[in-house]
């Protein structure tokens, strides 16, 4: 840009610059809009220097940031000018400041029209380097057959034919339909043999567009991109300017292998053959070099032409060749190559016959398991899996243990589920089996989903032989002082059922037995109780004569737990209780487990549906899915009316299926049953897969099975009432009115999803978002789910995280397109730094064919997410409580205009909130105590305590007491429960500010001749 002369020009940018701070900046910015307006409304007095001062000005400022919603016409008008400077103004301005379907441009197009067709060869370039960049419909419509000829005009210097085909492909590109490319097929065979190099790039790039879109029609182009390769191989008539630290233009080579890609297959002899000479050529020349510059370039060509090699299904010796290669880049010492070794070799462990070449570099694979860029390392565990077997199988999955131990929490969940499936596929035997297993278990039990011990528990049920060795093995590790939930869980199952086996080994008699899992119990929770109490009355039933000891510690437990609020505790209770008590009868009722029906695992069953056969794919078809986004992009691979395609979900590895198989009866409902006659009411079906639903048919052809009727109970105390309308969701962007509303209730979606950790957060008829979340500690992942449900495709997506000042999220790059009939996951990293009751929200627009929609959307990261409901006696209650005297830290206050719940419901709807109401703790039976550990990068784990008085004879109003060792956690927990009993909708609100909350006084509490007066005192 010449600013020679413009002096005008140069002293605003100087100003700019010299400002002190951003506020300075915006006012020296909007005095010099006001000026450009008020120069601009006096148009007739400018003379064309003045405009493109002027104009100037406006593009530096929108390069700054700022809006500039005046001047528009003026930049257009500029484009008619006579004169280069004033011209060259005129296309930049416009292509950075109008979008395509802006109205001023129509203006233009007889102008840019006529530039395309004219002589001057500078406006010609100017004109096709607007099209391109803008590469709206309506200029392909009227402009596109101008530049078809300009391409293959031999009157054109080569300057104008190069831009004029990269013109060509951003129009294709985005307007396939529109661009008529029948009977191309000999034009471009024509143009690779054009000797410039420049034209025959921008050539060969167009050919790359063109066939990934039908490569039938251009067979004739195949040899010709052949003999392309051989010229630039033996470095024949390649200009210098053309050659990159001494590679024959290496953007040439990756662009013409890419094309081939494209093709099936090469069935004539000659030309496979000379193209496997050229290949064989570039594999033998290819090292590493200190230069990196040289290095980049040579290894692009290198890893296009392993790609190629893979592709075509070379001989054996040219695939060992490419092994060996890659085997050398694993080992060097720069992370790029060492990353694009190890990925590339896991892609060629698709082809067939050169699996035990890739195993000699083993050794190597398993040290970049542990090298410092966790990139490598994820690399480095897709190829030990993929390249598993019998024969390596206990190598591995040895080392994926030990590794386990020091991997990052964000593998963690990832080795554990590859580990578990490599166990099950290629175990020696059994006992090896559960030894993983276990170990996998005890080693990283948080990052064990259900389905792996399920899936124990039906081996072990089904082999007898291996009954008492897995009850030994169980047997063992309680034996540990820290054992994970997940380990009590299967533990406890296991010694229940084969325990009787072991009764003859020293420390396992059923006294002791029980002794050991026993102690188990306070620390496990709500959900794993009913496994221990189905424990126990296996081994009572085991203990035959009984021993009356023993007995009566079970019967003590059973009556302990007969009046406990979990429905199935104390179901369990009542009835093993009943049970136990008819003597004989009881060997009968709970007699072991029957073998499971077999079936195949879970777990295989994802990996198997995954596995793709590359060779029936083109590769370069997956690295255009890759390079569009790190998210993930799974695309609906069936007809538009066929029967829907089955997806595999082992891809999904990042967030595990946490449902069991529909088939796989989960080992705590089967326990629940024993031969099918104790409980009197069914277990609950396994829920829906929200992973399923979403890769699914579902997320396709129609709305989601997402029962928001089923949370009713639990979303009672937060829908409130839903003032704002399901549209009000939406905000059409741009001139036009969108007319696209959503399907459901977007409001009742966030609601539910405020409960669970996995649904649908918005729906409309051309895009599903999902969510599916895991929250540890004050850390959170999500992933969403962007499901185009149409066949044609959604353009310029874009998603903006609004984040409020106690969160620190970051969100993966969201692709700006997303494929027809296809999903996009992005995953969302989430911090919680401090309590607050802020709603972060995410800002997504798409456009539609003519619809533009813009939804702000709540993401359901709220504060009862970073709670951890936890159940504490009265003995660790009161020292807690009394410790905890008065505000800021102990907050009371008297609500009215609650909503009037039974206290069965609000006990309900306290659990759901995370916040464990403790039974026993308050002798008044109107009144509610909870526990609940909330966790924060500021505050680390900070227990939390609640004690709510209702009043019988009216349920509007409540007493609340809440009190934590955070003056501002307190405020924010107890205006959170408030929030939630009187119906109030959590809204998005502004920050709250960095100053301690307001001190609310305690309401001196009514006169009360109740039980509960006696606790008053205490409490």
């Amino acid at each position: 840009m010449a600013l020679s002369g413009m002096r005008g020009l140069s002293v605003f940018i100087s100003d700019v610059r010299n400002c002190q701070n951003k506020e300075q900046e915006r006012l020296r910015v909007d005095k010099e809009l006001g000026n450009v307006r008020t120069r601009f409304k006096n148009e007739k007095g400018l003379s064309p220097y003045e405009k493109k001062k002027y104009v100037w000005k406006m593009l530096y400022i929108y390069m700054l940031g700022y809006d500039v919603d005046f001047g528009h016409m003026e930049a257009v008008s500029l484009i008619s000018a006579p004169k280069y400077p004033e011209k060259q103004v005129g296309y930049i301005v416009t292509s950075c400041l109008l979008n395509e379907n802006h109205d001023f441009l129509r203006l233009a197009i007889n102008t840019v029209r006529n530039d395309i067709i004219g002589r001057n060869e500078t406006f010609q370039c100017l004109a096709l380097t607007m099209v391109g960049n803008i590469g709206g419909r309506e200029f392909a419509e009227s402009l596109a057959p101008d530049v078809q000829k300009l391409i293959i005009s031999s009157s054109c210097r080569p300057l104008v034919r190069k831009k004029a085909a990269l013109c060509l492909l951003r129009l294709f590109r985005k307007n396939p339909d529109v661009v008529n490319v029948d009977g191309w097929a000999d034009r471009m065979a024509q143009l690779l043999d054009e000797r410039d190099l420049g034209v025959l790039t921008s050539s060969t790039s167009l050919l790359v567009a063109l066939v990934s879109n039908n490569h039938e029609a251009y067979w004739s182009c195949l040899p010709k991109c052949v003999k392309i390769l051989e010229r630039l191989a033996r470095n024949q008539d390649i200009p210098q300017e053309y050659t990159y630290y001494g590679i024959p233009s290496p953007w040439l080579q990756v662009k013409t292998m890419r094309a081939l890609q494209y093709f099936p297959t090469i069935e004539d002899p000659n030309t496979r053959r000379s193209l496997f000479e050229v290949l064989q050529r570039i594999l033998m020349g290819t090292d590493v070099v200190k230069n990196v510059n040289k290095n980049n370039a040579s290894h692009a060509v290198l890893f296009e032409a392993l790609s190629l090699v893979m592709h075509l299904d070379a001989e054996k010796e040219m695939m060992s060749q490419c092994v060996a290669l890659l085997g050398k880049f694993i080992a060097v010492r720069e992370p790029n190559i060492r990353y694009l070794g190890l990925e590339n070799m896991t892609r060629m462990l698709m082809v067939t016959d050169v699996q035990d070449i890739i195993k000699r570099h083993q050794a190597q694979i398993i040290t970049s398991l542990k090298d410092p860029d966790i990139s490598i390392r994820r690399r480095a565990l897709d190829l030990l899996y993929g390249m598993c077997d019998v024969s390596n199988a206990k190598d591995i999955v040895e080392e994926l243990l030990q590794y386990l131990s020091t991997a990052d929490f964000a593998m963690r969940e990832e080795l554990s589920l590859k580990a578990a499936i490599l166990a099950e596929k290629f175990a020696p035997d059994l006992s090896w089996y559960v030894d993983v297993i276990l170990q996998l278990i005890d080693k990283a039990g948080d990052f064990v989903s259900d389905d792996i011990w399920f899936r124990v528990v039906q081996f072990v049920t089904n082999n007898e032989d291996l009954q008492p060795y897995a009850a030994a093995k169980a047997r063992e590790y309680l034996d540990k002082p820290a054992v994970h939930e997940t380990m009590v869980k299967v533990s406890a199952y296991l010694l229940g059922e084969y325990s009787h086996l072991l009764a003859r080994r020293p420390g396992c008699s059923p006294k002791e037995v029980f002794s050991i899992i026993h102690e188990k119990l306070p620390t496990v929770s709500t959900s794993t109780i009913p496994i221990l109490l189905s424990s126990y009355a296996k081994i009572l039933m085991h203990t035959q004569p009984p021993d009356p000891e023993l007995q009566n510690q079970i019967w003590t437990t059973f009556n302990k737990y007969e009046s406990c609020i979990d429905v199935e505790i104390q179901q369990r209770a009542t009835e093993y209780f009943a049970l136990s008590r008819k003597g004989a009868a009881l060997m009968d009722i709970l007699a072991e487990m029957p073998k499971f029906p077999e079936r195949q695992s879970a777990l295989i069953k994802k990996a198997e549906d995954t596995e793709v056969d590359i060779a029936d794919q083109s590769a370069i078809k997956s690295r255009m899915q890759q390079q569009m986004s790190n998210a993930l992009v799974v695309t609906d691979q069936r007809p538009a009316n066929g029967p829907p395609a089955h997806v595999g979900q082992l891809s999904l590895v990042k967030v595990p299926d946490m449902t069991s198989n529909a088939e796989d009866i989960p080992a705590d409902q089967a326990l629940a049953q024993p031969n099918g006659i104790l409980s009197n009411t069914d277990p609950e079906p396994p829920s829906a897969d929200l992973l399923g639903d979403l890769l699914g048919p579902l997320a396709i052809e129609g709305p989601p099975t997402v029962d928001v009727q089923s949370e009713k109970n639990a979303i009672s105390g937060v829908e409130g009432i839903l003032a704002e309308a399901d549209g009000a969701a939406i905000v059409p962007v741009g001139e036009q009115t969108s007319s696209v509303q959503p399907i459901g209730n977007v409001n009742e979606r966030f609601y539910a999803l405020c409960l669970k950790d996995s649904g649908v957060l918005y729906e409309d008829p051309f895009i599903q978002v999902g969510i599916k979340a895991e929250w540890r500690a004050h850390h959170g992942r999500l992933v969403l789910f962007l499901g185009n449900k149409n066949t044609s495709p959604l353009i310029s997506v874009q998603a903006l995280i609004l984040p409020p000042a106690h969160l620190k999220l970051e969100l993966s790059l969201v692709p700006e397109t997303i494929p027809p009939r296809a999903q996009v996951q992005c995953p969302l990293e989430v911090i919680n730094l401090r309590p607050s009751r802020d709603v972060a929200v995410l800002d997504f627009s798409y456009k539609f064919g003519t619809n533009m929609v813009n939804a702000k959307l709540r993401l359901p990261a709220v504060l009862n997410k970073f709670l951890q409901p936890i159940s504490v006696s009265a003995e660790e209650f009161f020292p807690q409580w009394r410790s905890l005297s008065g505000p800021p830290l102990k907050l009371q206050e008297v609500v009215r205009g609650v909503r009037p719940l039974p206290l069965v419901e609000m006990t309900n709807l306290f659990n759901s909130f995370r916040l464990m109401v403790c039974p026993g703790l308050d002798p008044n039976p109107n009144n509610l105590v909870a526990c609940t550990t909330f966790y924060s990068e500021s505050t680390q784990a900070m227990l939390c305590l609640a004690r709510i008085e209702t009043d019988p004879a009216d349920r509007t109003q409540l007493r609340m007491t809440v009190a934590s060792g955070d003056p501002v956690l307190t405020f924010e927990l107890k205006e959170f429960i408030k929030e939630q009993l009187v119906s109030v909708p959590m809204t998005p609100r502004a920050p709250a500010p960095a100053t301690a909350p307001p001190v609310v006084q305690p309401t001196p509490p009514t006169p009360s001749n109740d039980p509960g007066a006696i606790l008053a005192g205490l409490l």
